[in-house]
């Protein structure tokens, strides 16, 4: 087990990498929840242009400096997201499904309160609610990750120096933020925050603080969302209202249901996802150009699922099998619930799949059909996985080293092998130098 870091502590944790390197303005730190390795090669394939023999690089490879171990603080090995977020924001290993607190409960001061305390802007941006695991990793303090009010709660009524820790909240959310017995939307805008709901009304914000809550709780998934890159979306605005923040900003982003899609061994969700990080990411990307005084550091809190480029022996993954699915097996799975008839039922499967079954293949499906969605969806996602070559070893997370990628002011402190309390320690340090 990593012994616990004291804050006066952190400092050191990085002094010998950062001493007399000019701390960078802005932070942007992106965490793709669930993102082992594995996922980004996946994706490489994915978007591979298959009119050129060689595979071109995405985002995720031209950033990629180093890995990161991620075990939490027990003997478990492999950590849950509240555990993860809590060793990224604030440096401090703890046990799973911690919300920024010790054994003891005591609460573990974060990045986002540091930098608050330095007068910086802050911000969250998620495509869970933004009460959940990850975010409320940066924003509050609690015993248990499913204290989804409470959390709630403490992102209002947890302040430093009197002032709420961010100053931008963009996510889902809001039956955790409306409910009966308080509704912290209405206190939010008494306390000056500009609030929506509506992504039409999210183009047209202007300043800080924001609260943007567009579903009642995490968003439809990538793939089956009518609103294109949710997460681009969010970024892009949140870039533009942080940037004018006069002593900089620490702003953490993530692609939240990566994670969601790993853990429903869903490979056409899991790469919906990933491709909605990407582009955020070269939103990111483009604005470090353009401020060069930015670091942009992304990583993942652990892997999911144990995802596979092949499977059952086959020397094989075949993506156009993964490009023509339309939605996720859950979606597909309630799509062909209601449809009685064989032939209708097989002719919205291909519509929605692209796949072509034998007649054996057509009957396990209509069987499944019969013990309801689950069963279907459970189905739908095997057939899907058979024909691409794609493997899972688990329904849960891994234990899997993640990767590191940096760009912009200081990337080079980000190469090669670290732990999770690293990054943060490394990125605490630049904002104490404020």
């Amino acid at each position: 087990m990593l012994k616990k870091l004291s804050l006066i502590s952190i400092a050191c944790l990085a002094c010998a990498s950062t001493t007399a390197i000019a701390a960078p303005k802005n932070i942007i730190y992106m965490i793709g929840d669930g993102m082992g390795p594995a996922y980004l090669a996946a994706y490489r394939y994915y978007m591979d242009n298959p009119d050129t023999k060689v595979v071109e690089s995405t985002v995720f490879d031209e950033l990629w400096v180093g890995n990161a171990s991620t075990y939490p603080d027990d003997d478990t090995v492999v950590t849950d997201s509240a555990a993860a977020a809590t060793a990224l924001s604030s440096t401090h290993k703890t046990y799973n499904g911690a919300i920024a607190v010790d054994h003891d409960h005591k609460s573990l001061t974060t990045m986002m309160e540091i930098a608050k305390a330095k007068g910086m802007q802050t911000g969250v941006v998620v495509t869970a609610q933004i009460n959940h695991a990850t975010p409320a990793g940066f924003l509050a303090h609690d015993p248990s990750r499913n204290n989804y009010n409470q959390i709630a709660d403490d992102y209002i009524d947890n302040k430093v120096d009197g002032r709420i820790v961010a100053d931008l909240m963009l996510g889902g959310g809001t039956s955790y933020f409306i409910r009966e017995d308080r509704n912290l939307v209405e206190e939010f805008k008494q306390a000056g925050y500009q609030y929506t709901d509506s992504w039409t009304e999210l183009k047209a914000l202007n300043k800080l603080p924001v609260l943007g809550l567009f579903a009642p709780k995490g968003f439809v998934s990538a793939l089956d969302n009518p609103e294109p890159l949710p997460l681009k979306q969010m970024t892009e605005k949140a870039l533009e209202l942080l940037s004018p923040a006069e002593k900089g900003f620490v702003v953490m982003i993530e692609g939240s249901q990566i994670d969601w899609c790993g853990h429903a061994n869903d490979i056409a969700c899991a790469m919906a996802e990933m491709h909605d990080f990407a582009e955020a990411i070269k939103v990111a990307k483009a604005y470090v150009d353009t401020h060069p005084d930015t670091l942009l550091v992304i990583t993942a809190d652990h892997e999911t699922g144990g995802l596979s480029l092949g499977a059952n022996g086959n020397y094989s993954w075949k993506r156009d099998v993964v490009q023509k699915v339309k939605h996720t097996g859950d979606y597909i799975a309630g799509q062909l619930l209601a449809l009685k008839d064989d032939k209708v039922f097989y002719q919205a499967w291909l519509g929605l799949t692209g796949l072509e079954l034998n007649a054996d293949e057509q009957q396990l499906l209509s069987k499944a059909r019969t013990e309801g969605q689950k069963a279907l969806a459970v189905a739908v996602k095997q057939r899907i996985d058979h024909y691409s070559s794609t493997g899972w070893t688990s329904s849960g997370h891994t234990a899997a080293d993640v990767p590191v990628l940096a760009y912009g002011a200081d990337k080079q402190q980000f190469a090669g092998f670290q732990d999770n309390t690293d990054i943060a320690a490394k990125l605490i340090k630049f904002i104490q130098q404020k």
